[in-house]
């Protein structure tokens, strides 16, 4: 029996040295601000040089617009939706969520055949944003898990051969914090380690935001957020190449989702859910730049293929480099609570438009929401508001007290999803087959929709730090009293 083992052991051990390293780098929180993509105030040579020598998709769209979902998606390649784990930071009170029978996440697949795994910054002893301290990375899953699926923070621990599957996990556009004080201070580093930083009066910013100083200041910094990305990103990859790995490695780089804006994060327009997304290694054709749409949670089935491993049976995500790949027609996103505010959104878009159903049509498109508000940006957005300085647009698009139930939009040519074209009799068409294709998505895939409100109640246990239910004057608490004061009005 020992011989049989040893033998198992020696052929598990010849079959992972025979496989890429897999290397993502998962970001916080950034849309794609890149040069690469079109980006012109700032230059981010490190992500350019992956598109360079890989493939860049140019439409690539997370299947939630705020980490934890998102994050939970990524790792499992099934839709949020589809394993209960939509709602953000759930599970995370005496309520918990587990993954459904047959869906195991992608690092405990890559353990099993013989992979070294990790989740960290990429650089030995240092931590997300560039501070001193190696430990595991980001996780933010909203199921139960074990967390020994990760080795270790880092590859360097790794036996001899032995190929490993690598996580970076990098602050992205948290990096300008929530304030302008903030912001502010990211320009000066900007200006110290660059020696110039990006000028506020040259920001291009979505129609629907105000040239205000604030917003100017936040998306600068923003931009700068992405230049601090680019950097560590050439970091990593001179370690790679010093180590003599970097072609043996399957470098994937991706956000988590969009820029954290009043349109943005959360929310499912492109500035919340298009991504950047690059692959790089063995097999990968070099200087290509594909249309078609994909998921991030593909990247779930690229790596296991990539591995040699086969697709589990109810994986939904796709290996889009697969020989037989057929591209996607639709691709699908949801958002639902964030925090204490709840919400419920779908949305289906085809190569041309598209159509996002608002399940709270009765509920303001900016929802109270603590996180948010606390926002510098939110809250001088909320100021111009009260004091009538802000255009009909931002007035429409952001501070309306209702929304439409159904919105669709002419993506291709209408760039920041001004125009809703649903009341369109021209539309009416393109209105109907999204509407039934939003559906049967639904239906298909399991959606799993509300929350219950146990669950409710025992994650926002854990937000107020157990004082649901007794007098307060946080705003969380004043939040959720008014979420449960609509749900029970029928907004």
């Amino acid at each position: 029996m020992k011989l049989i083992f040893a033998f198992l052991a020696l052929a598990l051990g010849a079959f992972a040295a025979d496989k890429p390293n897999i290397l993502w780098f998962i970001v916080d929180d950034m849309s794609a601000n890149f040069s690469c993509y079109g980006e012109k105030l700032i230059e981010t040579p490190h992500v350019d040089r992956l598109a360079r020598e890989g493939t860049r998709f140019s439409n690539a769209f997370v299947t939630a617009p705020v980490c934890s979902p998102c994050r939970s998606a990524l790792i499992t390649g099934m839709y949020q939706t589809t394993i209960g784990s939509h709602h953000h930071r759930s599970g995370r009170g005496v309520e918990k969520i587990h993954l459904p029978d047959g869906v195991t996440p992608v690092p405990a697949l890559l353990q099993k055949a013989g992979y070294f795994t990790c989740i960290g910054s990429g650089l030995p002893g240092e931590g997300r944003a560039g501070k001193k301290g190696g430990g595991l990375g980001k996780t933010d899953y909203n199921f139960e898990y074990d967390a020994a699926m990760y080795d270790a923070a880092d590859w360097a621990g790794r036996k001899a051969g032995q190929p490993f599957f690598m996580q970076v996990q990098l602050g992205g556009g948290k990096l300008r914090g929530g304030t302008d004080a903030s912001a502010t201070k990211l320009l000066e580093r900007a200006k110290a380690e660059f020696g110039s930083a990006t000028d506020p009066e040259k920001v291009t910013l979505p129609p629907y935001y105000p040239r205000d100083p604030v917003l100017l200041r936040d998306w600068a910094a923003f931009l700068d957020a992405v230049r601090f990305t680019d950097a560590h990103v050439g970091k990593v990859l001179a370690r790679l190449e010093k180590e003599g790995i970097l072609d043996q490695t399957l470098v994937i780089f991706m956000t988590d989702h969009g820029i954290s804006h009043a349109r943005g994060k959360q929310f499912l327009y492109d500035e919340g859910t298009h991504v950047p997304l690059v692959v790089r290694g063995p097999g990968i054709a070099k200087g290509k730049v594909r249309n078609d749409l994909v998921e991030h949670i593909d990247l779930a089935a690229i790596s296991l293929a990539a591995a040699g491993l086969p697709l589990p049976p109810a994986m939904q995500a796709r290996d889009v480099f697969a020989k037989d790949y057929q591209p996607r027609d639709a691709v699908f996103a949801a958002r639902d609570r964030c925090d204490e505010t709840v919400e419920r959104i779908r949305s289906v878009r085809t190569d041309r438009f598209l159509y996002i159903r608002n399940f709270h049509p009765q509920r303001p498109h900016l929802q109270p929401n603590a996180y948010k508000d606390g926002k510098s940006i939110v809250q001088t957005l909320r100021a111009l508001h009260d004091a009538g300085k802000l255009d009909p647009l931002a007035e429409q698009l952001l501070f309306s007290p209702t929304r439409p139930p159904e919105e669709l939009c002419e993506w291709t040519t209408d760039r920041w999803q001004v125009k809703n074209l649903a009341a369109d009799p021209a539309h009416q068409a393109t209105l109907e087959t999204l509407r039934a294709r939003l559906d049967r998505w639904m239906a298909e895939t399991g959606d799993k929709g509300p929350e219950s409100a146990a669950m409710y109640d025992s994650d926002m246990d854990v937000y107020v730090g157990g004082r649901v239910g007794k007098k307060g004057d946080s705003v969380t608490e004043k939040n959720i009293a008014l979420m449960k004061k609509w749900a029970a009005e029928g907004k």
